[in-house]
């Protein structure tokens, strides 16, 4: 049996620092991601199908002189960024609430920053396995992508602090049932009117407002960097800037535990 010297013990009853309460909880926010077989299925298995389809099928036209793969890998990892820190986050966290696991989350000293915090860099993480299997495919494909990684990774990372934000304000105000229709009839209305299926210029005079979207700011900035070669296009950054901070501010003032 194990004997201790008087003083050896030394309790210190408390919350954990805020770095280690972050690092737990994506953690664990990471682990329910990757068990959850429906949402591996809209994050990965999706858009890598629609890719090949897309590439390999001559049923959507592109815009003359550009090439098939190069025109919609960008799309597809705008189109995996939107289904994963959107889609998939807002229904998960729609039925947290209704299952009243957020209640009990909201019970502990885990503050709402560190959990929206957690539940932002779990999406990451899925994000660069996303981001890794889209280009493998794309390359294989024949894409040959030319332009900044770095400027590239820069536009996904607003892309996917936007999209989290309006996941979590979205999965956070609404009940889990009404956010998974919300969440997949927005997932299809952006994917048809953001510039993942068809160019912009097919909308005739609605193009100057439906590059505000996200998505649409999303793909055509990486069609730029990636398939144009050139720098980052300020206005894509500013669109994406813009929904980042009114999305993420609005969800943590209107996030609701239960």
């Amino acid at each position: 049996m194990t004997t201790w010297a008087p003083g050896a013990l030394a309790p210190r009853p408390g919350a954990a620092t805020t770095t280690r309460m972050l690092a737990a909880q994506t953690k664990a926010e990471l682990t329910l991601v990757l068990r959850n077989g429906e949402q591996l299925l809209l994050t990965l298995v999706i858009p890598l199908g629609l890719l090949l389809v897309l590439t390999k099928v001559d049923f959507v036209t592109v815009p003359d002189g550009r090439d098939r793969v190069g025109f919609f890998v960008p799309g597809v990892i705008a189109l995996a960024v939107m289904s994963t820190a959107f889609t998939g986050q807002a229904i998960g966290v729609g039925f947290e609430r209704q299952y009243g696991v957020l209640k009990r989350l909201g019970a502990t000293p885990l503050p709402r920053h560190v959990l929206l915090g957690a539940k932002t860099l779990a999406v990451l993480v899925v994000e660069l396995l996303q981001l890794g299997l889209i280009c493998a495919v794309g390359l294989l494909l024949g894409w040959d992508p030319d332009g900044s990684a770095a400027a590239a990774l820069l536009l996904v990372a607003l892309g996917t602090a936007a999209f989290s934000g309006l996941g979590l304000l979205l999965g956070g105000t609404l009940r889990g049932l009404t956010t998974l229709a919300a969440a997949n009839l927005l997932w299809f209305v952006l994917l048809v009117l953001g510039g993942v299926l068809f160019p912009l210029s097919h909308f005739g005079a609605a193009e100057a407002v439906l590059q505000l979207l996200p998505t649409a700011a999303l793909s055509d900035g990486l069609r730029q960097v990636l398939q144009g070669g050139s720098g980052l296009p300020l206005s894509d950054v500013l669109a994406l800037v813009v929904w980042a901070v009114l999305s993420l501010a609005a969800a943590s003032r209107l996030f609701r535990w239960e």
